[in-house]
């Protein structure tokens, strides 16, 4: 990630944002826009069906739905960053949802891509929307472990950059990672 602004003035920002001060975007984004915008590049990567959807317009959707959520309340940059990387997650999960739709041409994603860019010991005729409900389950028996494999999948952030993120220790970005990986293996082959 890189180091524009001092994360106690982004999080100054965010906090002004969260209560309401519309300019507190206007300070915030600059500093964090080309971060986003690398985490929604990786998050497209190796999505021919998404050729439509730039890292632009993914961010761009992120902040749609931060805008339109009730009460924003982001503490900090990394509260921002994995709130933004969820977000992304669920922006190509509901994208699939809709293109396999039959009012929408019902046309099968590339699922081979998709599962080749994570780099998970998953089948390529995993269904998307069990993976999304896997990492949910996931997020409610640990809520790092989760966050560890959305950082590193959908964000595209190399163990160095997560540790650094969630503020722990490479080795636990390591240990979480392993264990992410084996119960998720375990979890879609169920």
């Amino acid at each position: 990630m890189s180091e524009n602004g001092s994360d106690g003035e982004i999080t100054g920002w965010l906090a002004r944002w969260g209560e309401g001060d519309v300019a507190a975007l206007d300070r915030v984004l600059p500093q964090v826009y080309d971060d986003l915008r690398r985490l929604a590049a990786h998050a497209l990567r190796g999505h021919r069906d998404h050729d439509t959807l730039q890292p632009t317009a993914l961010v761009h959707d992120v902040f749609v739905r931060l805008l339109g959520a009730d009460a924003v309340d982001l503490r900090s940059r990394r509260h921002l960053f994995t709130t933004a990387a969820k977000l992304m997650r669920q922006v190509l999960i509901d994208r699939a949802r809709a293109a396999r739709r039959d009012k929408r041409g019902g046309g099968e994603w590339q699922r081979v891509d998709f599962i080749e860019a994570m780099a998970l010991p998953i089948e390529a005729d995993t269904h998307l929307p069990s993976l999304d409900a896997a990492l949910t389950a996931l997020a409610a028996l640990d809520l790092r472990m989760a966050q560890v494999v959305e950082l590193r999948v959908f964000a595209g952030l190399e163990v160095a950059e997560v540790a650094r993120l969630l503020e722990i220790d490479e080795r636990t970005v390591y240990r979480d990672w392993a264990m992410a990986r084996a119960w998720l293996r375990d979890r879609l082959q169920s």
